[in-house]
Formats: structure tokens, sequence, C-alpha cells
């Protein structure tokens, strides 16, 4: 298990149950991982239509330029991911073994969600010796909570996040949770708890110190 030091990431895994959730909830720390040379990224996602699916590509391209991405992209069913438990489990567990990852990323235990919460479920089982953050995703359910791990973004990057959110998801524009404040609004208000103007947070339940 690597340290919490995002320059000992070689490989990395996202998970994601819909497209944009990694970015909406990690894009700040995709952009921070942009700056590690010769990164692996292994990008896989649970539900997604194909116009979703390569709107997914074209944002992970964007927010990782230079890292090498490979993709598994899956069609479970929206909204249903906890009725398909097995095969949801069969694609973490490939997840795992395509790439022995330093570092992974997934939606959270508390996201209430039930994919995202299916998800996080199946995630320490597959990836024992693998550094787990889990993201946070805003939405009408309000179950944001308390966060332990977090990291600063400069306004530079996390208003470069949501320029990229908005041209990676053009899809998602209409909705009304889909704006500007939104995103800065919690990157301000998580910030804000680690004192720092902007911020990702994070949750993370077992890491390693390093001496």
């Amino acid at each position: 298990m690597m340290p919490l030091r995002l320059s000992a990431a070689r490989s990395v895994t996202l998970l994601g149950a819909h497209p944009d959730d990694i970015e909406i909830g990690a894009g700040g720390l995709l952009l921070a991982l942009g700056d590690v040379p010769g990164l692996r990224v292994h990008y896989v996602l649970l539900t997604g239509t194909p116009d979703r699916q390569a709107e997914a590509r074209a944002a992970a391209g964007a927010f990782l330029p230079d890292a090498r991405l490979s993709f598994a992209l899956h069609d479970l069913p929206d909204g249903r991911v906890p009725a398909r438990w097995g095969e949801a489990k069969e694609i973490v567990q490939a997840a795992a073994a395509t790439l022995r990852a330093d570092l992974v990323l997934a939606p959270a235990p508390d996201d209430a969600h039930q994919d995202h919460h299916t998800l996080a479920a199946l995630v320490p089982t597959s990836f024992r010796d693998a550094t787990v953050l889990y993201y946070e995703i805003p939405k009408w359910d309000g179950d944001l909570g308390r966060r332990n791990v977090y990291l600063p973004l400069t306004e530079e990057r996390i208003r470069r996040k949501v320029e990229l959110l908005h041209a990676g998801y053009p899809s998602q524009r209409a909705r009304d949770w889909w704006d500007e404040e939104v995103f800065l609004g919690l990157a301000r208000l998580r910030g804000m708890e680690c004192r720092s103007r902007y911020a990702e947070a994070f949750r993370c339940e077992k890491a390693v110190i390093e001496q």
C-alpha cells in the first residue's frame, strides 16, 4: 500500500458507477495526477449508454492528457446496480486484475445513491493492497458527510476542473444541479475545512504512514 503521496503513484484505477461520477468527485485530483510522469490509469464504469460512454472517454483524455489510459466501460442498468450485484462484483474484480494499482478512486460508502453505494462496498475485497480514496458527489439526497483526506486546489485548478466538466459532459448541462456554483461551492467549503481556498475531500479507511 502506497503512502498518501501523489508523486509515488504510478498506476491508478478509477471506478465510477456512471459517466461523470469520477470527474465530479475527483476532477481536481485527476488534474494533479496529470503531473506525475509515466502514469498508467485504468478507467472503469459500471453503467452508461454509448453516447455517455463517449463523453467519459473524451473527459478522461482531457483531464489526463499525458497518462496511459485504458478503459472498461460497461452497460449495467442505471439505478439498478444492486440487483446486478454479481455482475458488478465481476467488473470490480476484473479491474483489480487488469492493473496492480497504487491508488484507487471510488464513490464513498456513505453515498446515498444505490449504484454508488454498491460499487463502494465491492472495492475493499478486490483492492486489498492499494490506497483507496472514496470521493464525494453532491446531489439532492443531501448525503455529504465528514471527510478525512483533503487535496487543496488552486483557483486556477478548480476552475479548470469546472471548465472540463462543462466541456466533457454537455448532456448534463440542463440538469438543475449541474452548474458552476455547485462545484465551486463544495470546493470552497472543503477548502475552508483544510485551511485552503478550495479543495476536494475524500474518505480513506486505511493508509500507510511513510517514515
